[in-house]
């Protein structure tokens, strides 16, 4: 498999199970109604483990800009193949949001709150508060980054920037990373820590027929952007000062 397509169908699968988690859980009418946190955690976690073994023995499974870009700024990834790595993850959240949609589309229009009808595309701060949402988005990527940065160790060699290793085994650790960042520092803006888990999905809820879906909230959706690149340059930065 090409790695641009890797990373395409990779994300698909990841958003595709984390956007129908969320949609499961707070949406009125499913089976998972009502499910709660642990739950979408959970899910989130073991969707990240069913991208990665797909993708991680064709692209490094990177599934993430700010992983490809950490990883680039650390010198174990060409730049020069970041743009293409980051349009396919952007297209596949697309496609995996897309596809939860329409799963679950009786179920978004069996309610009336276009804040829930929202959730399962894109994130949302607790406190509407811009510095306080950039930071929690900075420090929950700069966790994931940096220890994905020693996860890797010496098989950040692999030249196609592998950043856990391949196969089911090497995905085990990040999914458990990922599992502990959303329950410990995701309460405040549910945890983007990715700008294409964001963007991709936040533009497909806007293109989407979705009926009273309200705003998409253009206003917020830098902050799971700059966020999560700025965690990624600062935990590439501390690692090349004290662990590379």
């Amino acid at each position: 498999m090409n790695a641009i397509v890797a990373e395409f169908i990779g994300t698909g699968i990841l958003i595709l199970l984390g956007s129908g988690v969320v949609a499961n859980v707070i949406l009125p009418g499913t089976k998972g109604n009502g499910g709660g946190l642990i739950a979408i955690t959970t899910a989130w976690a073991l969707a990240v483990f069913c991208g990665v073994v797909v993708a991680g023995p064709y692209s490094g499974a990177h599934l993430n800009p700010a992983v490809t870009i950490g990883l680039a700024t650390v010198g174990k990834f060409d730049w020069s193949i970041a743009p293409g790595y980051i349009i396919a993850q952007l297209g596949g959240a697309m496609l995996g949001s897309g596809l939860a949609w329409l799963m679950y589309r009786h179920h978004f229009d069996m309610t009336d709150d276009p804040g829930l009808k929202r959730a399962p595309f894109c994130t949302d701060p607790t406190v509407r508060n811009f510095s306080t949402s950039v930071l929690s988005e900075v420090i929950g990527t700069f966790v994931l980054i940096f220890v994905i940065l020693y996860i890797a160790g010496a098989k950040l060699e692999d030249t196609a920037g592998t950043p856990i290793g391949l196969g089911s085994v090497g995905a085990l650790p990040v999914a458990f990373l990922v599992w502990v960042i959303g329950l410990a520092l995701g309460g405040t803006t549910g945890y983007a820590i990715n700008p294409a888990r964001d963007l991709g999905p936040r533009i497909m809820h806007q293109l989407l027929p979705i009926k009273g879906k309200g705003s998409s909230d253009w206003d917020y959706s830098w902050v799971p952007i700059l966020g999560p690149i700025l965690g990624a340059l600062l935990a590439a930065g501390l690692y090349l000062v004290v662990g590379a």
